[in-house]
């Protein structure tokens, strides 16, 4: 069995609809996937509604978290999008998404850039509007000669010129919010160094305490030895050890299964779960 607890869709920052996101899992041989598009549960119902006969879809997201003026990325898988408290949150996180899009732009134009936020939206398609969204539009206009090349001090990387902050929550509520709300959690590439997205055993033992479920290991950003160590540590701890492909489409090479989780691991994530997969 192979799956996938990590991808995205064009409902956030991902290239390819929902629907298009499970066809390619089951082309590519996976069995089960994760839907898991930042900060919106918008991509699910299509998802499922396109589902290949054999695929199972795990309900995720990638909830926006940040931790010491630092952006950390929970997974939150089989939770109740409707639960009120974690609604608010999620809610609160999208609508900081719009306004920052709109502060990036402006500063993005006050460099030189002349990307325009009605072109953003339309690259955004209806999503909440992410950073991958004002890279492409960057792209477009020639500001860049690719997305990464946005992803710098020059432009919207982190502490970039044209970098705006935005709410999200702390992980440890995050952490709470999830299982209250009868879901699982897994910590998404901790090690992913080349993106400088880097955090520590102490991050990880706290989180722990909170409740998390799992860490991300298998991941295409982690490197042998990272991932060597976050096994002995997920051992230690008792989490769930975790691998996916964190596919966006085109963005990512289109790579779904490119990493996977190990099915005694998915069948744990799914016994802590009040909510099933569909």
């Amino acid at each position: 069995m192979r799956i996938d607890l990590h991808t995205h869709s064009s409902a956030s920052d991902g290239t390819r609809p929902p629907a298009e996101v499970v066809r390619r899992a089951a082309a590519a041989g996976v069995d089960v996937v994760a839907l898991t598009d930042h900060d919106t549960a918008l991509g699910w119902d299509e998802a499922s509604a396109a589902l290949p006969r054999g695929l199972t879809l795990v309900a995720g997201m990638e909830i926006s978290c940040e931790l010491d003026g630092r952006s950390l990325h929970l997974l939150g898988y089989l939770f109740d999008p409707d639960d009120p408290e974690l609604r608010a949150e999620l809610d609160r996180v999208r609508e900081s998404r719009d306004s920052r899009g709109r502060a990036m732009v402006e500063r993005l134009r006050a460099l030189g850039s002349p990307v325009t936020m009605e072109q953003v939206e339309r690259i955004a398609g209806g999503a909440r509007i992410g950073r991958p969204h004002i890279a492409r539009a960057m792209v477009e206009v020639g500001t860049v000669a690719s997305v990464e090349d946005a992803f710098t001090p020059d432009w919207i990387g982190a502490d970039g010129r044209a970098h705006a902050t935005r709410y999200a929550l702390d992980p440890v509520r995050a952490v709470r919010l999830v299982r209250d709300a009868g879901g699982v959690s897994v910590l998404a590439h901790p090690r992913a160094r080349r993106r400088g997205y880097v955090f520590d055993d102490d991050v990880i033992r706290t989180l722990t305490a909170a409740g998390l479920n799992g860490v991300e290991i298998d991941h295409p950003d982690h490197a042998p030895d990272d991932r060597a160590a976050l096994r002995v540590l997920a051992a230690e701890l008792g989490l769930v050890g975790t691998g996916a492909s964190d596919d966006h489409g085109e963005l990512t090479g289109d790579r779904i299964g490119c990493e996977t989780t190990a099915p005694e691991a998915y069948e744990r994530l799914l016994g802590a779960a009040v909510r099933g997969a569909r």
